[in-house]
């Protein structure tokens, strides 16, 4: 399989710092092309937002390279890979809190992790940061928010306990899209815009899918985004 990849990632025009962090990372393997995509994006209000994201993008790099890669080569299920990043998840949020401690303070970070091997993907997602999968002229959001009212988020990789990651797998067919956003990305669209701008159908080059993540970008700060904005876009070529 080949996949068309690109990435947006902005402070924006009214944020001090960039808390989000995304990572987009491909390896070939006797088995097949095997693809990480993620967003995180730290929690505004707490300290250290862009420590907590860039933590979590840190440890899911190195399990691509010392874990994923590892168990495509040797043909193991898909629960174990599913279990792996389970694994990571709980140790991670074990370490935050007990730098939390140590530190006192509280910090936290979303979550929205894409693995594609040949045409099946595996996501993990906690908190409100999206995956959307685009077939043609229709679009569906994959993940599901978690928020509760007045915008708290009610699940993240952080010092506030160990929350099960939210999963999905299925296939993709040639010709689809995977979109992973952060909030900031997706507040001042509407579905239909990006839907439109981002049909893949449309997107035949790499450097055709930045500029189109850019100009959504570029519209979201104009209509008065004051948040971070990232987004990480795939297309299963063939």
């Amino acid at each position: 399989m080949r996949y068309l990849t690109g990435v947006y990632w902005c402070r924006g025009r009214l944020a001090r710092d960039n808390q989000d962090s995304v990572v987009l990372l491909q390896g070939l393997t006797a088995r097949g092309r095997v693809l990480m995509a993620a967003v995180c994006d730290g929690m505004s209000g707490l300290a250290q937002g862009e420590a907590a994201s860039g933590y979590v993008t840190e440890r899911l790099q190195e399990w691509f390279y010392e874990s994923l890669l590892y168990a495509v080569r040797k043909k193991k299920p898909y629960w174990v890979i599913r279990r792996s990043l389970d694994r990571l998840t709980f140790a991670m949020q074990q370490e935050m809190q007990q730098y939390a401690v140590r530190e006192e303070i509280a910090l936290g970070t979303t979550m929205t992790v894409l693995v594609v091997w040949e045409k099946t993907y595996l996501v993990w997602h906690l908190g409100d940061s999206r995956l959307y999968r685009l077939r043609g002229r229709h679009m569906e959001q994959v993940t599901r928010d978690h928020i509760r009212q007045r915008e708290q988020l009610t699940k993240c990789v952080g010092s506030f306990g160990y929350f099960v990651p939210e999963h999905h797998m299925g296939v993709l067919r040639q010709g689809e899209g995977m979109l992973l956003c952060s909030d900031g990305f997706r507040n001042c669209v509407a579905g239909e815009e990006l839907q439109e701008v981002l049909q893949p159908g449309q997107i035949r080059e790499e450097a055709q899918m930045e500029r189109r993540l850019a100009e959504i970008g570029e519209a979201c700060m104009k209509r008065g985004e004051r948040d971070n904005l990232s987004a990480v876009y795939v297309k299963v070529e063939r």
